[in-house]
């Protein structure tokens, strides 16, 4: 690489906006590397990655494992090394252990060597973080003198609490923040960071580079959407969401300090297409991180299924998805023609394993058992039991991953079946409502989604949506039989698992008590079943897991 030199009034910062794996660190070592590569191509002095990008984000207890974070820092070390070619200067993120404790921390490489460390100093201990876990708070930090200029350096939630992060490196001499993040994706959430983004500009009068991860890890999405503000307030560069990237910015001091040029402004996905890639991304992220190279499904003609099969098509592509009826004597010739309706659409393969066999089986072995006793919720559970276990066979046999297809709805009131349609390795629906399950599918049916790798048009049959749900485990069985009607359940659901509201308020505002305190009582006692579901992606500000933690044994009742 050329020698570049800094001029005192000029300095070109590439934003790295991309999808480290966890723990691949010759991986990332590999994409920073050509992300470094692409940015002294365009004659950049410095290029920023995001938060622990050498390791990913979040590391939890991984970096209690002392042989990580020793690889961890080696790795940058030999990255630093490279920085003696005159070429950009490097600010990337890795875990450090030091005398203070072990660190969330950023590592400045310019020269051929380290030439600063800064370590995170406000750790988050609420919703999906729990940093306090496994790190130790930093000391105030000061700024980074680079090719001489003072670079603030915030970790991520340095400019989201109330320490003064950003005004001690202010009040210290600090010219430019420039913020690693790994922050990920939940509902509105980047209107959430650009207000947060401006009130540090507000309280320190400098400039502010957010850059954030992007790709899925686990539960958790991380949505990129890279942006600069300047002191003065004015969004100058905005990245794109769910979209890797390295992006150039333009910088210049002048009498009132640094300020930089504008660049892309891109524009940013909102409501059901927001969360249509999320899910998609976050699918897709989590069968190629894990290594699966297709994914199974059971397809019943009901919306969730279909809705998810659209979703596994978009990520994987209609080769890497196979979808299955599983049809037993209650299923109907109406969800027989809608699940093939759905596939034909989709283009993936779809296949029919009538389960009448291995249900009457375990009916038959259990009969002298069951003798005297009525036919009820044991044995349409066989049912969905029977499924689970041949897609689970399919699974072992063939190297694909099941996608299980529940939504929040019916995850919070414990309307699934343990070793049945709970199987499976990844469901991409969990943290939607039913109504915003259905929302979903209208909007896929209008909209290719960008990204996406399935085709364009109606690929949820238009049947789906509009007929009754339906479990379809005994006649003439719909899902109203047992729960409220959804629009009703998704609002209280919503008031007690979102906004943590008494069962009083919500009966104030217009819902039938006993309908409150019955979904109540079900979503506490269904705690056990969600503990054991498989993971999916983090779309409302409090999913199901790392958001809300809830004992199993609870006999709490908001009672009078």
């Amino acid at each position: 690489m050329s020698t570049l030199t800094t001029s005192p009034d000029k300095l070109r910062i590439a934003i790295a906006q991309l999808n480290p794996v966890m723990g691949d660190l010759q991986g990332n070592l590999a994409k920073a590397r050509e992300a470094r590569k692409t940015a002294a191509a365009a004659q950049a002095d410095l290029i920023l990655f995001t938060e622990l990008f050498i390791c990913g984000y979040p590391p939890e207890d991984l970096v209690s494992k002392p042989a990580f974070v020793k690889a961890c820092e080696k790795t940058v070390q030999a990255l630093a090394l490279e920085t003696a070619d005159g070429g950009p200067g490097i600010i990337i993120g890795s875990p450090l252990q030091r005398e203070s404790g072990l660190h969330n921390a950023v590592m400045v490489l310019d020269g051929g060597k380290v030439i600063a460390e800064r370590y995170k100093v406000d750790l988050p201990n609420y919703g999906e973080f729990d940093e306090q876990r496994n790190f130790q708070a930093g000391a105030m930090p000061g700024p980074v003198n680079f090719r001489g200029v003072r670079l603030g350096i915030p970790v991520c939630e340095d400019i989201w609490g109330e320490l003064g992060v950003c005004e001690t490196l202010a009040e210290s001499g600090a010219e430019i923040l420039l913020v690693p993040n790994g922050s990920p994706y939940h509902r509105s959430k980047m209107e959430v960071r650009h207000q947060v983004a401006v009130r540090q500009v507000v309280e320190t009068g400098l400039p502010l580079v957010y850059a954030n991860q992007t790709g899925g890890q686990d539960e958790l999405l991380f949505d990129g959407g890279s942006f600069v503000i300047n002191a003065n307030h004015h969004l100058a560069v905005q990245l794109p969401q769910f979209e890797e990237l390295v992006s150039m910015t333009e910088w210049t001091r002048g009498e009132d300090g640094w300020s930089c040029a504008d660049g892309d402004r891109n524009w940013l996905p909102e409501g059901e297409e927001a969360d249509y890639l999320a899910c998609m991304h976050g699918l897709r992220d989590y069968v190629n991180k894990n290594g699966f190279k297709s994914v199974v499904l059971g397809l019943s003609g009901g919306l969730d299924s279909a809705i998810c099969a659209a979703l596994a098509v978009d990520a994987l592509g209609k080769d890497r998805v196979h979808t299955v009826m599983l049809p037993y004597r209650y299923t109907s010739d109406i969800s027989l023609k809608d699940a093939k309706d759905c596939a034909e659409a989709l283009g993936c393969r779809y296949d029919i394993v009538p389960i009448a066999e291995p249900v009457e089986g375990f009916l038959n072995v259990l009969e002298p058992m069951f003798e005297g006793t009525e036919s009820g919720v044991t044995e349409e559970n066989l049912q969905s039991r029977a499924r689970g276990v041949i897609l689970m066979a399919i699974s072992n046999k063939f190297g694909s991953m099941v996608v299980t297809t529940g939504n929040k709805s019916e995850m919070a009131v414990g309307y699934a079946t343990l070793y049945g349609d709970m199987n499976g390795g990844f469901n991409p629906i969990k943290d939607l409502y039913k109504m915003q399950v259905y929302a979903l599918a209208d909007w896929r049916n209008h909209h290719l989604p960008e990204g996406g790798m399935g085709p364009e048009g109606e690929v949820v049959p238009q049947n789906i949506i509009d007929k009754a749900p339906s479990a379809e485990l005994r006649d003439n069985q719909t899902d109203q039989d047992s729960l409220p009607p959804y629009p009703v359940l998704d609002a209280v659901l919503e008031a007690l698992v979102e906004h943590e509201r008494s069962v009083d308020e919500i009966v104030a505002e217009g819902y039938d008590r006993s309908v409150v305190e019955r979904v109540e009582h079900l979503l506490y006692i269904a705690e056990y079943k969600r503990r054991q579901s498989a993971p999916g992606v983090k779309i409302t500000t409090k999913n199901f897991g790392r958001d809300r933690r809830y004992p199993i044994t609870n006999r709490f009742r908001d009672r009078h």
